[in-house]
């Protein structure tokens, strides 16, 4: 494993050899893209730490626990810093920052329903999923039910919302090298595939917490700097800057005000559906909760991620502001040049406030917030292909050794994927595409994994159907929807006339479930009810049976 990682950090520094190159030369860049030589050097600065972290991960990541879990050896305030990691991601710094830019007020409901999501996971699932889980959250929504069916339903839940997840990422990061070093966008792209899969391979589920824990500090700190320079330059006067940033939009005071942006109720509603019950639906962060040594942990860890995670919010509300303020007044970019290339405003205001060097620092930052949520990201995907699906359905039998390397062949084909896609997919605005990833979320995911814990009456029948109603109907009804139908597909008027179409998605999955477990009367529903108060009594003490998913 040494000898192999050693050779990795090799062909590390063979990668970055182009970007040293195109550092001195000129890729006929517009005249504004002046190449920043602290952005580059503090950009290298981090890919190396975070090679040396997975270098380290390596040495220790022997079993497949270590790989999936970390050994269940993090706290719960490093899994909190972790999730908020995990969370505090390129749609939320580069896109919310964003749409605030674009939208004002408008752009604020990303990150409220976004945070709303929380209370679900900490107060109704953190503990039972410690208790209940092992690797992923198929392991709790399969517990008392028929394991094949269920863990094929969950994987291909849990990767479609990867794959879209992966597609915002993907997006920012190659925008952001494009911005920084003047690369061709799908150059930058693979350049970030080629680190994730290095990072998952060879570092697992330890290099992968470390890096994000790391990241959300350095977010943290910079997005705290930004917003107290914004203030400090508005005289601490929330006032002063809402009038300013109106005056630098040409007195439009439409970006104080809600409503334009998300106009019907309808729209409205499936959008807080899908931010609110997405959360609990995402593989990633469900992951994470089988990284700490207790029920106890993961219920702390929840409550430091959702400290962390609400005060970066509150920062976004103003970098986003400041940027409409002090980005458009400046000599730096103009605001025709800057609409359309919104998800970059907290870039372009970290130059307004403090020159190169900062926006080498925050450029850095951003780099890391993107390549620590897709090693994540892509960790949960082939968590889902090697454990639920290989070690689960193909061959139950396979050890530890066979689980682990169909894992990181797994990692090749979700890194992979996550570049064509992310090349594809470079037009769209990245916090909208992670609210599809969120519809999806809501109506495949957290369906059958809340009602397996909660209700009694649940057939593995019903799950299945259901969530496969769910999942199929999201991804269909966004398909055919304006986003994917008219924006990217260009295939004219939308057929399913609504952006976010959680509202009605989310409702088939909870009435399939519903109605084909109380119309089940087999002997395996009989089975399932049956097995309910054992799983309750695990649930609840982490003491009992290990489930189905370990018979």
């Amino acid at each position: 494993m040494t000898t192999m990682t050693k050779t990795l950090f090799a062909l590390m520094g063979l990668l970055f050899a182009p970007l040293a190159f195109a550092a001195g030369i000129d890729m006929e860049a517009p005249a504004e893209k002046v190449t920043n030589w602290s952005a580059i050097s503090m950009f290298i600065i981090f890919v190396g730490a975070t090679l040396y972290i997975t270098y380290w991960a390596a040495k220790r990541t022997k079993s497949a626990k270590d790989f999936y879990a970390a050994g269940g050896g993090i706290t719960g305030l490093q899994n909190g810093l972790a999730i908020a990691g995990d969370y505090m991601s390129a749609a939320s710094f580069l896109g919310i920052t964003g749409m605030v830019y674009l939208k004002g007020y408008d752009g604020l409901i990303f990150a409220i329903g976004f945070l709303v999501g929380w209370p679900i996971i900490l107060f109704l699932m953190s503990e039972r999923l410690r208790n209940l889980g092992k690797y992923t959250f198929a392991d709790v929504a399969a517990y008392r039910f028929q394991q094949k069916p269920i863990r094929v339903l969950a994987a291909f839940g849990g990767i479609a919302v990867v794959i879209l997840y992966l597609i915002a990422q993907m997006v920012g990061a190659g925008k952001l090298i494009e911005l920084l070093f003047g690369l061709d966008f799908n150059y930058a792209v693979v350049l970030v595939g080629v680190l994730i899969i290095a990072y998952v391979s060879f570092g697992g589920m330890l290099a992968t917490t470390w890096v994000q824990i790391i990241k959300a500090v350095l977010l943290l700190s910079g997005s705290t700097f930004i917003a107290l320079a914004v203030m400090y330059q508005m005289g601490f006067s929330f006032e002063t800057l809402f009038k300013t940033a109106v005056e630098n939009r040409g007195g439009d005071m439409n970006i104080l005000y809600s409503g334009g942006f998300v106009s019907d109720p309808i729209n409205a509603i499936s959008l807080g559906i899908a931010l609110m019950f997405g959360t609990a639906g995402l593989p990633h962060i469900l992951m994470r909760f089988f990284t700490v040594p207790d029920a106890k942990e993961a219920r702390k860890s929840v409550f430091y991620a959702t400290g962390f995670i609400g005060y970066f919010y509150i920062l976004a509300f103003i970098i986003g502001f400041g940027a409409i303020a002090l980005v458009v007044a400046s000599e730096y970019m103009d605001g025709a040049k800057l609409i359309g290339g919104n998800n970059m405003a907290a870039i372009h205001l970290s130059h307004v406030i403090g020159g190169d060097f900062f926006l080498g620092f925050i450029s850095a930052v951003a780099f890391a917030t993107i390549l620590a949520v897709v090693s994540g990201l892509t960790l949960a995907g082939a968590s889902a292909l090697s454990h639920d699906i290989y070690a689960n359905v193909i061959n139950p039998n396979a050890t530890e050794q066979q689980e682990t390397k169909i894992a990181k062949i797994a990692t090749l084909v979700i890194g992979g994927l996550a570049i064509l896609f992310g090349i594809g997919f470079k037009d769209q605005n990245i916090a909208f595409v992670v609210a599809l990833a969120f519809t999806i979320a809501a109506s495949a995911n957290f369906p059958v994994l809340i009602m397996s814990m909660f209700w009694s009456k649940m057939t593995t029948r019903g799950a299945v159907i259901g969530g496969w109603l769910g999942l199929i109907s999201a991804v269909v009804m966004v398909i055919l929807g304006p986003v994917v139908w008219t924006q990217i597909l260009g295939m004219g008027d939308a057929i399913v006339p609504y952006k976010f179409p959680a509202l009605f998605t989310v409702v088939i999955a909870f009435v399939g479930i519903w109605f084909f477990s109380i119309t089940d009367k087999s002997a395996r529903a009989k089975e399932d009810i049956d097995g309910f108060e054992a799983q309750f009594i695990r649930s609840q003490t982490g003491i009992g049976a290990e489930g189905a998913a370990n018979h």
